[in-house]
């Protein structure tokens, strides 16, 4: 029920006046496809490095989805699709049963609380190390990452990854499927395509790191090719009302350089948005860009924005405040990251105006364990 007086609950040991719900359209339910949505925050897929050595979901994780079932939409972190797409250690992995049978386990946790998830599909391509997954990477070209990687003995200078043969590029394509098939099986309600974020599609999108003269290279319909083909077979395989695609125009992180944003995204998007998708995902959505109206113009469907936030912005609403303004220029659902990092129950504190719980930061992703990860205190006696 509502409150109309501002009322007073016990938080981490502190009483915390809540105020009265605060209006706003974060609130309000949605639809994803034959998803219902009881309010339009999303939870974004981020790295926590908490699954096993060999890729399958730890009970630590059903524990941290299920506290944060009440998202309108969890998308989980990024899983590999195959054993040469691994980043990082303890990243958790969707290519053989025994991952199926872990993300079964986290998927009927949030279930059980209430929530809906779908699983981000994610190749690491140049982004690997032989000391995380025993083999070379994989990359468009044999451009290595210009930072060292991390492994479990520590930074490690970056290999020069293997040009993608032909074949390996249909191998790939056919492993994006087969994983999308085994996250239905494991109970997602759909998949994710990372095709951001300097990653193995947006690595053949991006000038710098695709210098291939081939079909997937070259002019912006080659460098396209390879995520409109990798998205086509995922959406054939489990349908398109299953998968979202996620993008981030002009993001330089893991050494990209796309070299020419403003042509690859309209190409992009317009031929994305004829496969009828659950959604397209903007990472750091700026609102005032002339290139997210375009996007937002060109896209049919469902468009979920990711602000960009500053620490402050974190630490002071939560990102409530940037989420309602890409609300008004047209995004349909807000996906948000550290924030929910931080507090399970982010719907409740943005929609009470609760205080919010500060990130730890030295926490974010390589304890292992609990700390940092599903020991953030929630707010007791929530009133709704």
């Amino acid at each position: 029920m509502t409150h109309t007086a501002t009322e007073t609950v016990r938080a981490s040991r502190h009483e915390v006046p809540l105020e009265v719900p605060l209006e706003s359209r974060l609130f309000e339910p949605a639809r994803l496809g034959e998803l219902a949505l009881p309010n339009r925050l999303v939870m974004a897929p981020m790295t926590r490095n908490r699954a096993g050595a060999d890729g399958v979901p730890r009970e630590v994780m059903a524990t941290y989805y299920a506290q944060r079932a009440s998202a309108g939409l969890i998308i989980a972190e990024a899983a590999t699709p195959n054993a040469v797409g691994l980043t990082y250690p303890h990243i958790p992995a969707i290519y053989d049963p025994s991952h199926v049978a872990g993300w079964r386990r986290v998927t009927d946790a949030v279930r059980d609380a209430g929530g809906r998830m779908f699983l981000q599909l994610q190749h690491g391509g140049r982004i690997g190390h032989p000391d995380n997954s025993g083999l070379t990477p994989l990359a468009p070209s044999p451009v290595p990452l210009p930072d060292p990687v991390h492994t479990a003995s520590g930074p490690q200078e970056p290999v020069v990854p293997r040009e993608m043969t032909a074949d390996e590029i249909r191998s790939t394509i056919a492993d994006f499927a087969a994983a999308a098939r085994r996250a239905v099986d494991a109970g997602f309600a759909g998949v994710e395509v990372h095709s951001a974020n300097g990653y193995l599609l947006h690595q053949f999108l991006a000038k710098n790191t695709n210098r291939r003269t081939d079909a997937y290279g070259g002019p912006v319909a080659g460098r396209i090719r390879f995520t409109v083909d990798v998205v086509r077979a995922v959406a054939e395989a489990i349908g398109p009302e299953r998968v979202g695609v996620r993008i981030s125009p002009g993001l330089t992180v893991n050494g990209i350089e796309e070299g020419d944003t403003e042509a690859i995204y309209p190409d992009l998007v317009g031929t994305l948005a004829e496969l009828g998708l659950a959604y397209l995902h903007i990472v750091h959505a700026d609102p005032d860009s002339p290139l997210f109206q375009e996007i937002r113009a060109a896209w049919p469907g469902t468009l979920i924005a990711n602000p960009v936030l500053s620490r402050a912005a974190v630490a002071d609403g939560g990102g409530r405040r940037e989420g309602e303004r890409l609300l008004a220029a047209g995004a349909d659902l807000i996906a948000l990251g550290r924030p929910f990092l931080a507090n399970p129950d982010l719907v409740h504190r943005l929609r009470t105006g609760a205080p919010l719980n500060p990130i730890r930061e030295r926490y974010l992703m390589h304890t292992g364990e609990e700390t940092g990860y599903t020991d953030y205190p929630v707010v007791t006696g929530q009133v709704t």
